[in-house]
């Protein structure tokens, strides 16, 4: 239907080149029944490809790509009227210009309450400005055993989802369910996913619980160096912003879990899974690279004519949730801004959006910010991600509680089989070719080894 309309509109066929008439923003936009930029908030997700304008002003875009990418639309705007899976929640409203945690401004919460806050009132509706969240000694000393057997390059994530199982294993209440024993989980397990974590450098690590704030436990786990009040604020705040964001893939996963009543360890293993894909938790590990190289070679300009000369995304910019800037990052940008050492990457990262603004009218999202803090203090590639999965935490317990509440298992969508009708008669064995015989080896004792 969309390769009709096209034609009918502009006509068929090649126009003085091999590969035929390409589309401009406006026509592609038209034919997604969206605005010009939507059109480039897909270029920027990788679902669409564009090439520069003959003239150098503007996009241009293959017609049978646009018309694939109208009907897979096409096919969800369908289904969704049909009646797509709802999940009722009264944690976390998201609208094109901001969020919202139990209908507070999200960001107005992050910048005057720390994590441990914001954390109670996505869990409970009660503001605890005081919370500090503790690591059982049990619990802590199984993480740390089950980490330190791990391969020295396990990531992160590998090192936390570690952490969850242990500390499952070592809590013979895992499998209390009523809210107060939830809570009574969540409230251990997060010190303590973060206790488990390695310390960076040979920065002192007061145990988990000793007056300190998760986002002090963390740091020391990032950086190879103490944190200043200006730093240390940024990174609390990173957590307060990132502990929700609605039904994203790992939320969506969770309360699958949790439908099942699987006990709250098994909820965050079930979001730790899905947020180590690289189109969701490792996002900003693509940044980091990104920016690093963009302030080795003190110009984004090179940088971005690489991913676009490739292929690839720019990583850092475009929300599909957020027409502008991303609340999130417009936030750490002006908390960052008053960090000097931040301050060269900090203007790394606003040349990236400057450039990129050339070809696409794109915004930073939080991804951007979080890599600006994990480049100026030197952190590791993966810093990012950690701070993402702990944070998140959070999210993925309150919208635990909230499924427990539900009718189980309500989560059973039928499959749409588009395999062979039955039936079918049995179907014959392989047979194997025949393998040659393995010659045994000598080793130098004598022995034989295989």
């Amino acid at each position: 239907m969309w390769a009709m309309t096209y034609e009918a509109a502009h006509g068929a066929g090649p126009e003085g080149t091999e590969e035929g008439r390409r589309l401009t923003t406006r026509e592609a936009a038209e034919l997604l029944g969206v605005k010009p930029e939507t059109v480039y908030a897909y270029v920027s997700r990788g679902q669409l490809s564009s090439r520069r304008s003959p003239g150098g002003r503007g996009s241009t875009f293959d017609p049978a790509e646009v018309e694939r990418l109208a009907g897979r639309t096409s096919r969800r705007e369908t289904s969704a009227t049909a009646g797509d899976l709802a999940f009722r929640t009264a944690i976390t409203l998201i609208e094109p210009d901001g969020y919202y945690f139990r209908g507070v401004d999200a960001t107005a919460l992050a910048r005057r309450y720390g994590y441990e806050a914001v954390a109670e009132w996505i869990w409970t509706g009660e503001l605890r400005p005081e919370a500090r969240f503790t690591a059982p000694p049990e619990s802590l000393a199984a993480a740390r055993r089950v980490g330190a057997a791990l391969p020295t390059h396990s990531s992160s994530t590998d090192r936390l989802r570690a952490a969850v199982a242990a500390a499952a294993a070592v809590d013979p209440l895992r499998f209390d369910l009523s809210p107060q024993g939830v809570l009574d989980s969540a409230r251990s397990l997060i010190p303590t996913l973060v206790g488990a974590l390695p310390v960076a450098g040979a920065q002192a690590d007061p145990e988990a619980g000793e007056g300190c704030s998760l986002a002090g436990l963390l740091w020391r786990r990032l950086a190879g160096t103490p944190a200043d009040a200006a730093s240390l604020a940024v990174l609390d705040t990173a957590l307060a912003l990132l502990a929700d964001h609605d039904l994203a893939a790992s939320t969506l996963a969770a309360r699958v879990a949790a439908s099942a009543h699987a006990h709250p360890y098994a909820v965050v293993s079930a979001g730790l899974g899905v947020l180590e894909g690289p189109l969701h938790g490792a996002a900003s590990g693509l940044a980091h690279r990104m920016l690093s190289e963009v302030v080795d070679r003190g110009s984004a300009a090179p940088v971005v004519a690489d991913h676009l000369r490739t292929g690839r995304r720019v990583p850092g910019l475009g929300h599909r949730l957020y027409s502008g800037e991303d609340p999130r990052a417009r936030l750490l940008f002006s908390m960052l801004a008053e960090v000097p050492r931040a301050a060269p990457a900090l203007a790394a990262a606003r040349d990236v959006v400057a450039t990129t603004a050339r070809h696409a009218p794109l915004h930073a999202n939080v991804d951007l910010a979080l890599a600006v803090l994990s480049v100026a203090y030197d952190m590791p590639s993966e810093a990012g991600e950690t701070v993402f999965a702990v944070s998140r935490t959070a999210g993925w317990i309150a919208h635990a509680l909230e499924e427990y509440g539900e009718r189980p298992l309500r989560m059973r969508p039928r499959g749409q089989y588009t395999g062979p009708r039955p039936p079918r008669p049995l179907p014959e064995p392989v047979r194997e070719p025949p393998r040659a015989p393995s010659v045994p080896v000598s080793a130098p004792s004598g022995r034989v080894t295989r």
